[in-house]
């Protein structure tokens, strides 16, 4: 159905990808993986043909015959969400915030079909009943951010689906969601193909996705394709050496390094964070909701204490509470013995000892500082010592990187560079905790491979403790000695993480943990879900 036949892009002159060829069958899931700037995005972008100016696409991309890389832009319009659909990312920037997701289903009707406005709503309606968004429970008038991000997700395969493509592109379409979500989204796109016989091309840096899910798969390096065949044959024989480095780097787990002390540093006590509901009349004003309920744990100096649970459980708001950005309704927070205090409450010393990695480094980081004066920000919270420039250097190559890039700007370094840096400036004050919230989610296998032996590095040399907030079971295996599972703003099983690995006990830690994409160590006689598998 479609053929791809020595495609080469060069953007400006700069080769970006080069004879890449592959071919893809009506109801065939082809998996196409390989780490971030690899070329899997700018595929999949040359085959819609949404390239930048001072692009040049040779060879040839086929789809029922019409060559994609000679057709006209008009032509290529008529294509795009018609016979070609497209699964980006981020759906929250995917979507039109100021549109409802019923307007915004019905367009790819009303655009290439001419359908009448109410059929459109109405057809749209079908579209989003089959993508698990059905009217009775998820209006069609409501807007993207009334969302949660697995919903978003089905609005964008609803638009993307809505008239039958032959191709569906999902461009990492589960990143950013937690293992159960992420296991709906999955099963829904295998019912999608098999149901249309369409061919989906599923582009993924997470060899675990697609060893579940894909019939043949392609590994991608630096623009080419370096492997590929039947996924069986390809993870069983690993003729590549990139291959065989991405494989390792999925199951990866550093040196858990010394035992941490018995003496407690963060200790929470029946800590409550409750939100107050919205009015339901003038003079009536329903129950807040109680995001984190009674919530109790010691985390012990020189420890990893892992904290997981899908979206909305409340980590994030407790995570605002311990760093005292929130104030709680009950219970309460010691660190080193000494009470958190939120807001302006909290003495400097206090923050100095405790620090914080996001997710996304460059949303976090102001683009127009220098990187030396972006790690030293938390210095205003704490007072600029003297030495501070010699600090900055201190903290970059602690991190591994060198004393010349503090006069770089952020968008200068790649993605894995820029969580150093986030760490870097994590340390600077030198604390003694760091929360690290999803701070590796958004890396590729092998970059975040490097960034757990950093942090695992970092911990047993500076006797850090770290609370790491993640959706992803397999980097909570790999860098906490200890694991918190919480739902529903409460904590429902603790303890060594190798034993709630291994024998979980409640049965939302065994859904969590049946939802996890695995990648099977014995492949191909393991399967996805086996024991023994790399989680």
């Amino acid at each position: 159905m479609i053929a791809v036949e020595n495609l080469s892009l060069e953007i400006h002159g700069q080769p970006i990808l080069r004879d890449v060829s592959f071919d893809l069958r009506a109801g065939e899931v082809f998996g196409l993986v390989g780490e971030s700037g690899s070329g899997k995005s700018m595929t999949a972008l040359a085959l819609m043909r949404l390239l930048p100016h001072g692009s040049r696409l040779t060879g040839r991309a086929t789809i029922d015959g019409a060559d994609l890389t000679a057709l006209s832009e008009p032509e290529m319009c008529a294509l795009r969400g018609n016979r070609i659909g497209m699964i980006f990312q981020e759906p929250m920037t995917a979507l039109n915030p100021v549109q409802t997701i019923g307007a915004q289903v019905a367009e790819t009707l009303r655009l290439h079909c001419g359908t009448p406005r109410a059929k459109a709503r109405a057809r749209a309606a079908e579209v989003l009943a089959r993508v698990g968004l059905p009217a009775e429970r998820f209006g069609l008038d409501r807007y993207p951010h009334q969302l949660s991000g697995g919903q978003r997700q089905r609005v964008c395969i609803a638009m993307a689906i809505a008239l039958r493509p032959a191709l569906l592109i999902a461009d990492e379409p589960t990143t950013a969601l937690d293992v159960t979500t992420q296991a709906q989204i999955l099963d829904l796109l295998k019912r999608l193909v098999a149901e249309d016989s369409m061919a989906l091309m599923l582009i993924t840096h997470d060899l675990a996705v697609v060893a579940g899910m894909a019939d043949r798969l392609a590994v991608m390096q630096k623009g080419e394709i370096v492997e590929t065949g039947p996924t069986g044959a390809v993870l069983a024989e690993m003729r590549h050496p990139y291959t065989r480095d991405l494989f390792e780097a999925s199951g990866h787990r550093p040196d858990p390094g010394p035992a941490p002390q018995e003496a407690p540093l963060l200790e929470l006590q029946g800590v409550t964070r409750d939100y107050p509901d919205a009015r339901h009349g003038l003079f009536r004003r329903s129950a807040p909701f109680r995001a984190v309920s009674e919530v109790s744990f010691t985390l012990r100096r020189g420890e990893s204490l892992g904290l997981v649970g899908e979206s909305g459980c409340g980590k994030s708001t407790l995570t605002r509470a311990i760093l005292g950005l929130e104030e709680v309704q009950g219970g309460e927070i010691r660190l080193d013995g000494e009470r958190v205090a939120a807001g302006q409450h909290m003495p400097a010393h206090m923050r100095r000892k405790m620090q914080v990695v996001f997710q996304d480094p460059y949303g976090s980081f102001n683009p127009r500082w220098r990187v030396g004066r972006l790690v030293a920000e938390p210095f205003h919270l704490t007072g600029r010592p003297a030495n501070a420039e010699a600090r900055v250097t201190e903290a970059l190559e602690a991190v591994g990187l060198r004393a010349r890039d503090a006069q770089k700007y952020i968008h200068e370094f790649s993605g894995g560079q820029r969580q150093r840096i986030a760490i870097a400036r994590a340390l600077i004050t030198r604390p003694e905790l760091i929360v690290l919230d999803e701070a590796v989610s958004a890396l590729d296998v092998r970059v975040r491979a490097q960034i757990l032996d950093l942090l695992a590095e970092l911990r047993a040399r500076l006797g850090l403790s770290y609370l790491f907030i993640s959706h992803d079971l397999g980097v909570v295996r790999a860098i906490t000695d200890r694991v918190l599972v919480m739902r529903a703003g409460r904590i429902v099983e603790r303890g060594a993480t190798e034993a709630v690995f291994a024998h979980p006990q409640h049965p939302y830690t065994q859904e969590l943990i049946a939802a996890a994409p695995v990648l099977p160590a014995d492949w191909p006689q393991g399967r996805t879900g086996d024991a023994g598998a790399l989680v």
